[in-house]
């Protein structure tokens, strides 16, 4: 992410949390798609990360919503800086879970092309983790 936005910086930050969430949200179902017999463990966290995911993007888009209408403050720059460290925790949860599915589960081990399907998404995550690091480094101020 360039930081040339100057004080509009927080509106790319929220722009890219949104689509990453959701992009993270839809995710999940692809690999409930991809991997037909995962087993139900897998299945049921997916569901619930997917949930999660929603939520987060959701969040995200009522702060652009708060920030479009009225503006900035310290207190709302801080709450947008907790949803960023936070969303950068659920993110780094969420590429450890897919180690531990692409480790673990069998139906995902007998299914090459899952594999790298997953080891993409994981890359993507990883990705979304970078800018929310680069982010809370270099914002982390009012």
């Amino acid at each position: 992410m360039r930081f040339y936005y100057g004080n509009k910086s927080i509106n790319r930050v929220l722009d890219e949390m949104e689509f990453w969430k959701r992009q993270e949200a839809e995710h999940t179902v692809v690999i409930r798609k991809i991997v037909t017999d995962l087993e139900h463990p897998f299945q049921e966290k997916l569901e619930d990360l997917e949930n999660e995911f929603s939520k987060i993007e959701e969040r995200t888009v009522e702060y652009i919503q708060v920030l479009n209408r009225s503006g900035y403050s310290p207190t709302i720059y801080q709450e947008i800086m907790n949803l960023v460290n936070f969303a950068l925790l659920q993110s780094e949860h969420f590429v450890v879970f897919l180690n531990k599915i692409i480790n673990e589960s069998q139906a995902v081990k007998n299914n090459r092309p899952a594999i790298i399907v997953i080891n993409h998404i994981q890359r993507e995550s990883e990705y979304f983790i970078g800018i929310a690091r680069t982010i809370l480094e270099n914002y982390c101020y009012w």
